[in-house]
């Protein structure tokens, strides 16, 4: 046993005062949420996680009255957790939970970094991109180191649309159906999802952006007896994710995404202006946006913010 190697060392002090010392010797278990159905016994791979939700030592015997002390590493960077429990009364799902929360830092510290770095993420929003769930890992990434190096993102987004080919497309429709607010509205999601395997961004762009008010909307209804205003309907949204990761600090990014939201999908425009772009809702549903805009990517963006919406709902 060396600790100078040790990955995760954890310490378990009885009420007695006795302890047990388990040094890489401890099973680990990880709560996530997954982007897709996850059948028993099949291999979870990092591109199915979603959001990391707690983190567990299931076979090790942890009491309410006992005290904990954690020191594991993911890569270079280490994470501490303690509880000296002087009340005696240790959550053990507070205790996941936090530890949850630690290892999500440190694994995705880049994104964090990304997200928190207010000169990266404008330029991100600005281009119509958020760490979308399903584009979570080098996808993102690189639409990320681009900004930060002041490249074009032409070329990447080229990239990113044709790897969203039909078997990809039908994995996040299966996900929105399982959603009620989101079955409600399955012909008008089909068809928009049919446009865009024909490359047809109009319709998809129409489709998308006018809906996701709706199923805001429907969602909201559904727990709340009443419709609301889209104010409303975002801060429904935001604490919706928030209850649902267990945490606002979630690679979820609620409030981020209430950022893109507002700066973006619902941005405002002056219709005695310069023409809106087709990745507002306002510009789209208004028919400001100039013809140009209706892009693939636009229309991309437009069906992961509505993907996004699925987890967070």
């Amino acid at each position: 046993m060396n600790l100078k190697r040790a990955d995760t060392v954890l310490l378990i002090i009885r009420p007695d005062n006795t302890a047990q010392l388990w040094v890489d010797t401890a099973a680990v278990a990880m709560q996530i949420l997954p982007k897709r159905e996850i059948v028993a016994g099949a291999a979870v791979f990092e591109g199915d996680i979603a959001d990391v939700t707690g983190m567990s030592f299931p076979l090790v015997d942890i009491g309410k009255e006992d005290r904990i002390v954690c020191l594991f590493r993911e890569g270079w960077r280490f994470g501490l957790f303690f509880d000296f429990n002087p009340r005696g009364d240790l959550s053990i799902i507070g205790m996941q939970r936090d530890l949850g929360t630690l290892h999500r830092r440190m694994k995705y510290r880049d994104l964090y970094d990304v997200v928190a770095d207010e000169a990266i993420f404008s330029r991100l929003i600005a281009a119509g991109w958020f760490p979308f769930v399903e584009i979570l890992g080098p996808e993102f990434q690189m639409f990320a180191s681009c900004c930060e190096a002041g490249f074009d993102l032409v070329d990447e987004e080229a990239k990113l649309v044709a790897k969203f080919g039909a078997a990809r497309i039908e994995r996040m429709f299966a996900r929105w159906m399982a959603r009620p607010h989101f079955a409600d509205k399955e012909p008008l999601l089909r068809s928009a999802l049919k446009s865009f395997s024909a490359g047809e961004a109009v319709p998809v762009i129409k489709i998308a952006l006018t809906e996701i008010e709706g199923i805001l909307n429907e969602a909201y209804r559904r727990v709340h007896g009443a419709g609301a205003r889209i104010g409303t309907l975002l801060e429904f949204a935001v604490a919706s994710a928030e209850q649902r990761a267990g945490h606002p600090d979630t690679l979820l990014f609620p409030t981020a995404f209430a950022q893109y939201l507002k700066t973006h999908t619902f941005a405002n425009f002056d219709p005695e202006g310069t023409p809106g772009s087709a990745g507002s809702r306002h510009a789209v549903g208004h028919g400001a946006a100039a013809a140009e805009s209706y892009t693939m990517v636009r229309a991309l963006q437009a069906l992961l913010t509505l993907d996004q919406l699925a987890f967070y709902t």
